[in-house]
């Protein structure tokens, strides 16, 4: 069997910090590494410390990744660099750019171990792990082990956690480890002495012979306080020599020492030694405050000698110092140094700072020095004041300390103050006699005595877990705020081996000695252990271990806290408690939390992106540490408890002694009796014995054993049901059997002998049909002697049992009573369960298949879908008697569909769906779909599927009926040819996916739709051009633009071509019966322009023509628009609104040049494209005034209809529009309807318009009368529009080149000026525009410019001018990004320094992050937000009249950035690479927003900064078709 490649995508952005955010991989991923839009077009170097191919870990070596550009060079989309990871571990990635070393953005993987066992090393995944904790010490001698360890085994174990297997110190705490290289000699038996080789022996044995993974803890954090070699190397631990700073705790520690032995000896006639009341504790804490607190006087150690800093300041006076600062500006605050050693008065003043303030009374050396001393009394004073908030909180700790220890009814109940039994917890060792306490105190100031004062570990509570409390800074001894382990000394590690060799090669030989003999590691006191500490040991262990299993538990309170934790060390699974559960709901959600998927989950891709995730949970019935639940709970809940946690998806287990029901804890320090060995036959009572009748073992086994069959069989999605207040049902499914288990536990968390609960216990509903039940089992009483503790060995409640019965029918279940089988619909059975006696302390579980007709459906289904990918291989099956259509590839269904069938298939919205007498899809309770294709439920599915968000109303409405999967298939199979089959396709899957359970609708119906749509992409490409082919995945998805703007509706859009024309496409109308021509048009946006008459715009069309057609390889198509257009050219212009050429208005000036250019471009682009100069094109109006005439009537070759167009540019046009008036347009003014267009004779430019009209793009009329702006152009741009003119030249340049080459019959164009004929050539012409440009356009920096007209309107230099010569000279000098358009497609008009300079204001000024502004931001009546429904009375805003005063076009960007390339390479290597990234970076922003938009296109334009804007066209054919250019032009 082939195994999946699985990929995951992390996509990086700048300053991006991921520290703190949790990337969990498994070993065999490959992880690539994508540039996110912050830094497309950067130099991006990434960096990782994961070692290359036959290098070792080193977590300080990092080395660069190789960048891969599978598809060149064009942007930055697609381009990666990736790791294959093959080893375990956490490895750290950062990545920074343009050649500087800096991190500008960082994170971590944790790569997941592998562990295997058995002489096979099969494999055990993390999910299948059942752990059970032993205290090591209670095993006993190292030859009775495999007897008491049988018990794991036997009970269904497949890991065994032992605590430390060290010597332990005096306390005989399992965590206090007097020598952490010795192997405890409790283990060596008289005349024996074990090694850690045999202790490894034993692992091995464990793990071949039974399975079973063992793992121990490492304590890094402390050592026994009578550890020998802390003695002998005292810097290992916290002293008064290292840590100065600790002294006045360790004087206030002794002085409560002293307190103590006072107390013991009776000292205090009013305190007793035995403490029974709080009115005690009250006499106590006068005692502290009288006595303590006065006698060792802690201020001093933070108090200045006040006499002696006043002298050394006199003497600086009287030798003449003088403050080095004399005035009061800049004064530093008068500065206390601390003492180093901390000493009583030790700390002494900054004399500079003193000068500065008290050395400015001239030469009155007395008062300078009264005020120094006022001022440090006033300082000790604060120091005072300071130590009596902290006596204040240290009185509060030590009172809540002893009310625990002596009081309280869950404390230890310590009983009379005794030395053994201090008032409190010693802070500080003190290995000497007992001596006063003034003795004690001289002791602080010798070294080699105060050496071995240390400090003993403990924890805080609420204290940040990356701050250590014993180094400078932290209060927390002297505050007493430490729960203190007074067996115990803390570590002081320093920030690397240099500050205490000895220690770090002690704990590392330590470490790699644990990690040589066991499979993995616990870190005990975790979330203390300084984290660079614990990083290098674990990289010590993962040497000698590669695969090693890291467990800890952590207290952060922060999951963002647990995952710096878990990717600083690579920990593997947090250990997470069921006992942390308040109630049984609870306990479920905690299981719902730890893992798995929910039911009925979608299928996701082997390459997606990699999700943060939470840390893999080891989730515990109960730990070692914590109380027993029996006696929070009670014992009829262990079992219940134990199959609920046994049910999550992540590693389980218990602790030993929770099985054998012990009813108290296990103490890690007190308990010294073994635990029992394994013996089958002994009976239940039999001290020392333990076996199958022992508690709720047999429970145990078969929970066990079904944990591990689930995780390793698959059963990877999770659903938690709170059937009532007590009874959680968890069921597991596995995603390509779609069988479940389903757990039935219900609990006991109070005792059923004192607490009611009720009798009636809800029926349950489960789909599909039970097969069996795997076990049911209950908590029973038996008859036994009364639980007496035990002397010699750890034992159990003898008189409570399991009764369990496994795998038997459903008929034969003692808590079952009926089994209902109910049909939901026609595709649903469900069972209905009716429980009997599903006492508390009960628990069942059900093995449930889908019906039969249900499976084999599935594994039909799962059959035909096989064809999209491997991952449905499981559970499939064939059908030889299934529909003849599925026996055909989808594939090749699709290969048969057009562009334009594939537009109807994949896209059309609401406009263009209804035109066809339908609609888009409408979810009831939520919104339409965007599309009436397969995009549209597409759009929807990429949202819902990465979050399994099975609650959406998508989701629900799939579930509830067939309505949506009708339709899918409904609107195709009305369609004629090939539509129609690929229709008959999806209504045969449909079949099947009818017939299964509901809930699993949504995830086959989404694995159908993602199949057909990658084959339809598929069929789309193969269709296009090798520039989309070959192209970046930014590249295609611009190219889908193409199918989504270009297609046939029921009516046609573009007039009739010429019947002479070959390769023309036609139909048979289905209410005439006649053949008709169905040629594909373009529409200028969605949804707004998508149908009807408002379909086709002459300017939008051939704006976008190049883009969406030529370059995407759409030639044919794009030269049946060139044509249609050319047949309806009227007073030498083609129409803005095409009208379908009867109702078209002939009312711009731009769009004849954008059509010539396009026919430029096609020549240019497409192979033999000069032919379609000789192309027939039938004249719609053979003469200005003649009615529409039929295809065919007279038809003439495109050159002809060129030259035509030129010819009545340079004559003059100059006429009035067919029906003048409100009926074509409400809103203009009468002057509006008269078009000019004309050519200057001097100048070569095209010039025309009036105020009243707008000509070129920028064509928003007034339509507010509240504002007065009705029937007034915002932007008029009559004159030359600067576009215009480079249109114009860059055609005539063209036809003066065709006709050099013998391609176009014409030289020159013939006038009739005052009644006579001339000529004149296009050469001339050409020649007329090239000399004038920039002498009229350009702005230059000279003010004095003799080309300037009107210098006063100048507001910005150094750039061209968006006309001349309109009526309004203001207007030619707004600063717009029109003039770009002329630079790309005419760019010989233009200096490459003054084009750069102006390109590099208009980036400064107009460029957004998707758009250009439409005008300059200083301009006086800039606004950047369109909104056309706000009507008020302000003309420049009132219904959108901004429309092009601001808002940030995206078309135009794509001229800009063609213009920066092609002017960047005429300045050299540098300025091309800084605009290759400016390029990238902006196209990456276009990237980001196709991939989120669910219209799957680039707006009309948006509101300034990039803001969304609600009245844009959400996806526009010019936006997409000028960013593919750019693309091309890369």
């Amino acid at each position: 069997m082939v195994l999946t490649k699985h990929t995951r995508v992390l996509t990086l952005n700048d300053m991006e910090r991921l520290e703190r955010t949790l990337f969990r991989l498994e070993q065999g991923f490959e992880l690539q590494f994508r540039l996110g839009p912050t830094l497309q077009g950067k130099h991006v170097r990434v960096y990782t410390n994961y070692p290359p191919e036959g290098q070792k870990f080193d977590r300080l070596k990092f080395h660069a990744l190789d960048w891969i550009n599978p598809t060149g060079r064009e942007d930055d989309s697609d381009k990666f660099c990736k790791l294959d990871l093959e080893v375990a571990g956490s490895y750290q990635y950062y990545f920074s750019h343009g050649g500087h070393e800096e991190k500008t953005g960082s994170g971590f993987i944790v790569v997941d171990p592998v562990l295997r066992v058995g002489p096979d090393r099969q494999v055990v995944p993390l999910d299948c792990i059942t752990i059970q904790t032993y205290l090591s010490k209670c095993l006993g001698p190292l030859d009775e082990w495999l007897d008491r360890l049988r018990v794991a085994k036997e009970a269904g174990y497949n890991m065994i956690h032992f605590t430390p297997l060290q010597v332990l110190g005096l306390s005989r705490s399992c965590y206090s480890l007097a020598d952490q290289l010795e192997l405890n000699p409790d283990f060596s038996p008289p005349g024996k002495k074990y090694t850690w080789a045999d202790v490894g022996n034993l692992v091995t044995k464990l793990k071949t012979e039974w399975n079973m993974i063992c793992i121990t803890d490492v304590v890094y954090n402390h050592t026994a306080a009578n550890s020998k070699w802390i003695r002998l190397h005292p810097e290992c631990g916290y002293n008064l020599v290292n840590s100065p700073h600790l002294k006045p705790a360790w004087v206030l520690d002794r002085a409560l020492w002293h307190l103590t032995c006072d107390i013991a000896d009776g000292k205090y006639k009013n305190m007793p030694a035995l403490i029974t009341s709080e009115a005690q504790l009250g006499t106590l804490r006068n005692i502290i405050w009288k006595d303590v607190f006065p006698r060792v006087k802690l201020w001093e150690f933070f108090q200045v000698n006040v006499d002696k800093a006043v002298e050394q300041f006199k003497k600086l006076l009287m030798s003449g110092n003088k403050p080095a600062n004399s005035g009061t500006e800049g004064k530093s605050k008068l500065r206390i140094i601390q003492d180093p050693q901390h000493r009583r008065f030790g700390n002494t003043v900054d004399l500079n700072t003193a000068l500065e303030h008290f050395a400015q009374n001239g030469n009155d050396v007395v008062d300078c020095c009264n005020r120094l001393r006022k001022k440090l009394e006033e300082i000790n004073k604060e120091f005072l004041e300071e130590m009596h908030r902290h006596q204040e909180q240290a009185t509060n700790c030590m009172m809540g300390s002893i009310t625990y220890d002596r009081l309280a009814g869950h404390g230890p109940k310590l009983g009379a103050v005794t030395r053994k039994d201090p008032l409190l917890t010693r802070y500080f060792t003190f290995p000497f006699e007992e001596m006063s306490l003034e003795q004690e105190m001289k002791m602080i100031h010798q070294e080699d005595q105060a050496c071995h004062f240390l400090a003993h570990n403990g924890w805080v509570m609420g204290d940040d877990p990356l701050r250590n409390f014993a180094e400078p800074g932290s209060n927390v001894y002297l505050r007493r705020e430490l729960v203190c382990w007074g067996d115990s000394v803390k570590l002081r590690y320093g920030e690397k081996p240099e500050d205490c060799p000895y220690l770090w090669a002690h704990m590392s030989k330590y470490t790699e000695i644990t990690a040589k003999h066991f499979a993995g590691v616990r870190l005990d006191n975790c979330h203390s252990t300084p984290l660079h500490v614990a990083e290098a040991m674990l990289a010590r262990a993962r040497r000698v271990r590669p695969n090693l299993y890291v467990i800890a538990e952590l207290f952060t309170g922060s999951e963002q806290l647990d995952n710096l934790f878990v990717n600083r060390l690579g920990i593997t699974s947090l250990i997470r408690e069921a006992m942390s559960a308040g109630d049984s709901h609870e306990e479920g959600r905690l299981v719902y939390r730890y893992g798995g998927e929910p039911v009925g989950s979608f299928v996701q891709p082997t390459l997606r992106p990699l999700m943060p995730t939470i840390a893999h949970a080891m989730f515990l019935d109960v730990t070692h540490d914590n109380e027993c639940p029996i006696q929070l709970r009670s014992v009829y809940d262990s079992l219940p408890s134990s199959a609920i946690v046994s049910m999550a998806c992540c590693a389980t287990g218990s602790t030993r002694g929770y099985d054998e029901l012990v009813p108290h804890q296990i103490s890690v320090v007190s308990e010294e009796r073994f635990y029992p060995k394994w013996n089958p036959d002994a009976k239940p009572d039999t001290p020392g014995q333990t076996n199958l009748q022992t508690g709720i073992i047999a429970g145990k086994l078969a929970l066990n054993k079904l944990h591990q069959e689930l995780a390793a069989k698959g059963f990877n999605q999770v659903y938690v049901d709170q059937v009532d207040v007590d009874i959680v049902a968890v069921t597991r499914h596995c995603s390509s059997t779609h069988q479940s288990v389903v757990a039935v536990s219900r609990t006991a968390f109070k005792d059923p002998k004192t607490h009611h609960y009720s009798n009636e216990v809800p029926s349950m509903c489960i789909p599909g049909q039970i097969e069996e039940v795997v076990l049911e089992a209950r908590t029973m009483p038996r008859s036994a002697e009364p639980y007496a503790k035990d002397g010699k060995s750890i034992n159990g409640l003898p008189n409570y049992t399991v009764e369990i019965t496994e795998h038997i029918q459903l008929k034969e279940s003692k808590i079952v009573r009926q089994a209902d089988v109910t049909s939901k619909g026609h595709s649903e059975f469900v069972q209905e369960i009716v429980f009997e006696h599903l006492t508390p302390g009960s628990v069942i579980v059900f093995r449930v298949s889908l019906d039969p007709k249900s499976q084999e459906t599935v594994g039909l289904l799962r059959g035909h879908l096989a064809q999209f990918s491997r991952q449905y291989k499981a559970g499939s099956l064939t059908d030889p008697q299934g529909p003849g259509i599925l026996k055909i590839d989808l594939e090749y269904l699709m290969s048969k569909l057009s562009l334009a069938d594939l537009n109807t298939l994949l896209f059309c919205c609401d406009a263009e769906e209804k035109e066809n007498g339908g609609g888009v899809y409408n979810i009831p309770s939520w919104i339409p779909l965007k599309y009436a294709g397969l995009q549209g439920l597409i759009s929807v599915m990429a949202d819902i599927r990465p979050k399994n968000d099975l609650g959406h109303p998508f989701c629900d409405n799939l579930r509830q009926g067939d309505w949506m999967i009708e339709y899918v298939s409904n609107r195709l199979i009305k369609r004629e040819g090939p539509l129609r089959e690929v229709g008959k396709w999806f209504e045969a899957i449909f079949g099947y996916l009818k017939h299964i359970p509901r809930y699993l609708v949504p995830r086959y119906f989404d694995a159908i739709i993602v199949g057909a749509y990658t084959a339809a992409l598929d069929s789309v490409f193969k269709q296009m051009s090798s520039f989309v082919q070959n192209g970046s995945t930014l590249v295609k998805q611009l190219s889908l633009g193409s199918v989504q703007m270009c297609g046939v509706g029921r009516f046609p859009a573009l007039p009739p071509v010429s019947p002479a024309l070959e390769d023309v496409p036609v139909r048979i109308n289905p209410n005439t019966k006649k053949e008709e021509q169905c040629c594909v048009s373009l529409a200028a946006g969605l949804p707004h322009f998508a149908s009807g008459i408002f379909r086709c715009w002459g300017r939008d069309t051939f704006i976008a023509l190049r883009g969406l057609m030529l370059v995407t390889g759409r030639h044919l198509e794009a030269r049946n628009i060139i044509l249609a257009f050319a047949g309806t050219l009227r007073h030498g212009l083609i129409p803005n609104l095409l009208g379908e050429g009867v109702g078209a208005r002939f009312n711009c000036r731009d769009a004849v040049w954008w059509w010539l250019q396009c026919i430029q471009d096609y020549c240019t682009l497409v192979p033999e494209g000069v032919n379609i100069l000789t192309c027939p094109v039938s004249r719609m109006y053979p003469t200005d005034d003649s009615p529409p005439q039929p295809a065919g009537t007279k038809d003439q070759p495109l050159y002809e209809v060129i030259h035509e167009a030129l010819q009545r540019h340079m004559q003059g046009i100059e006429f009035r529009e067919r029906n003048a008036g409100p009926q074509i347009d409400r809103n203009m003014r009468d002057e509006g309807f008269n078009v000019v267009a004309k050519v200057n004779s001097d100048t070569g430019f095209v010039y025309g318009g009036n105020r009243f009209n707008c000509g070129t793009w920028m064509d928003k009329m007034g339509e507010s009368d509240k504002a007065r702006n009705t029937g007034m152009p915002a932007t008029p741009r009559d004159g030359s529009a600067v576009e215009i003119v480079g249109l114009s030249k860059s055609t005539v340049r063209w036809v003066v080149e065709l006709h050099k080459a013998g391609l176009f019959p014409y030289s020159s164009v013939t006038i009739t000026r005052d009644g006579k004929e001339m000529s004149v050539s296009y050469e001339e012409w050409n020649r007329k525009i090239q000399e004038n440009f920039e002498k009229m356009f350009y702005v230059s920096n000279d003010p004095k410019d003799p080309n300037e007209k009107h210098p006063e309107l100048v507001h910005k230099r150094g750039i061209y001018k968006d006309s001349y010569g309109a009526s309004s000279p203001w207007c030619d000098y707004q600063l717009r990004p029109n003039f770009t358009i002329a630079m790309t497609v005419a760019p010989e008009l233009f200096s490459v320094k003054r084009a750069w300079e102006a390109l590099e204001v208009a980036e400064k000024k107009l460029l957004g992050p998707l758009g250009m502004k439409t005008l300059d931001p200083d301009d006086m009546v800039y606004c950047g937000v369109y909104d056309n429904a706000l009507d008020n009375d302000n003309y420049n805003l009132a219904r959108g009249f901004n429309y092009h005063q601001g808002p940030e076009w995206l078309w135009p960007v794509g001229y800009f950035l063609r213009a920066k390339l092609y002017f960047a390479k005429k300045l050299g290597k540098e300025a091309h690479d800084k605009t290759v990234y400016l390029v990238k970076n902006v196209l990456s922003r276009h990237y980001v927003h196709l991939e989120r938009s669910p219209w799957k296109g680039l707006p009309e334009l948006t509101n300034e900064n990039g803001q969304y804007c609600p009245f844009s066209c959400e996806t526009q054919a010019w936006s997409i078709a000028t960013i593919l250019e750019v693309l091309h032009d890369l």
